[in-house]
C-alpha cells in the first residue's frame, strides 16, 4: 500500500490516497499498525483521501488508537495540499467532504514551485448546544462550569467544531495538566463519546499558548479543531479576542470567529515529508521507497 506522510504544525498522519488504490479493508486495524512509531511508520493516525459525489475529495480520518474521528482541523489542511500537489484538482479553493460536511479550503501557493504552503478553512458555525457537542455538563453554552477530575475542581468550557472538545483556561502549562488530568478528562463521564482535552494559557487578547490531549492518540504536537474551539472559548468568556494566534508544540495557526457568519476560519502550514510502501501482511515492515522534503 502506497502511503504519503505529511504534517501540519507538527500534528503529523499517515495519508493514503484511494484515488489510485482501494482504500485498506480494516482501516481501524491499519491505522493502529501504521501510526505505531516503533513498528510502523509513525504519526498521530491514518487518513484516507477518498473520491467524493459531492466535493473535490472526501476525507476518512482513523485516530491512532484505530477509533474514527469526525474531523480533524490539521489533517484537512494536508488533504487539500495533497488534492492540489498531486493534480487531483487543481484550484485555488477546494471542497472536502468529511463526516462534519464539506469544508471549503483556500489554498496559498508558493509561486516558484506552485506547491501549497499554507490552507485556509472554513471550519463552519461552533457547535455550543450541550447536548449536540455531547456534553452532559450544564449550560448552553458550556463556559467556565465546574468538573471535578483526579480530586480537582476545574473551571470548563467545551465546544465542537464537528468533534468534542473541553477547554481549561490555566496560569501556567505544565505537563501535569496535559499528561496526568488530560486522559482522565477524555474519559470523564459527563463526555459520553470522549473528548479532547485543551490546556490553553492567555498570553494577551490575541495571543494564546494551547497543548492539547486528543481523544484516541495522547498528546499531539498541535490540533486545529481544538484551537478553533479555543478561540471560541475564549470569545464567550471573555479572554480573548474575536482573532488571535495560538502557539502549538508543533507551530502557529491563526483563528478568526468571524462577526457575519459565525463561522471560524483557521489558517495554518501543510507539509508534505516523506512517501513510501506499506506492507500490510507485517506491521513491521516499511520501506521507505522516496524521501523528500515538500513545502
Amino acid at each position: 500500500m502506497r502511503f504519503t506522510k505529511m504534517q501540519g504544525a507538527g500534528n503529523d498522519y499517515v495519508y493514503v490516497d484511494c484515488f489510485q488504490q482501494p482504500a485498506p479493508e480494516n482501516p481501524a486495524q491499519t491505522a493502529r499498525q501504521i501510526a505505531d512509531r516503533h513498528f510502523g511508520v509513525g504519526g498521530d493516525g491514518l487518513i484516507l483521501i477518498e473520491p467524493s459525489d459531492v466535493a473535490d475529495a472526501r476525507m476518512r480520518m482513523f485516530n491512532a488508537d484505530g477509533s474514527q474521528a469526525e474531523m480533524c482541523g490539521n489533517g484537512i489542511r494536508c488533504v487539500a495540499k495533497y488534492v492540489y500537489d498531486h493534480g487531483i484538482q487543481r484550484r485555488p479553493t477546494l471542497r472536502i467532504e468529511t463526516d462534519n460536511g464539506v469544508l471549503e479550503v483556500d489554498l496559498e501557493l508558493d509561486d516558484a514551485t506552485d506547491k501549497v504552503v499554507r490552507v485556509r478553512v472554513d471550519m463552519g458555525r461552533p457547535v455550543l448546544e450541550a447536548s449536540r457537542i455531547p456534553t452532559t455538563l450544564p449550560g448552553n453554552p458550556v463556559i467556565d462550569v465546574p468538573l471535578q477530575v483526579a480530586g480537582r475542581q476545574l473551571e470548563v468550557s467545551c465546544v465542537s467544531m464537528g468533534n468534542p472538545h473541553c477547554i481549561t483556561f490555566v496560569d501556567q502549562l505544565t505537563d501535569q495538566w496535559v499528561l496526568d488530568i488530560g486522559p482522565q478528562i477524555e474519559t470523564d463521564p459527563h463526555f459520553p463519546r470522549r473528548v479532547n482535552a485543551e490546556f490553553v494559557e492567555v498570553l494577551s487578547p490575541t495571543e494564546v499558548r494551547l497543548r492539547v490531549w486528543e481523544r484516541g492518540s495522547g498528546e499531539t504536537l498541535a490540533c486545529g479543531t481544538g484551537a478553533c474551539a479555543v478561540c471560541v472559548a475564549g470569545v464567550l468568556s471573555g479572554r480573548t479576542e474575536r482573532q488571535i494566534v495560538a502557539h502549538l508544540p508543533g507551530g502557529d495557526l491563526q483563528l478568526h470567529w468571524a462577526n457575519d457568519d459565525e463561522h471560524v476560519y483557521m489558517t495554518g502550514p501543510a507539509v508534505e515529508v516523506f512517501s513510501g510502501e506499506w506492507d500490510p501482511a507485517s506491521a513491521k515492515n516499511v520501506q521507505v521507497q522516496e524521501a523528500h522534503s515538500s513545502m
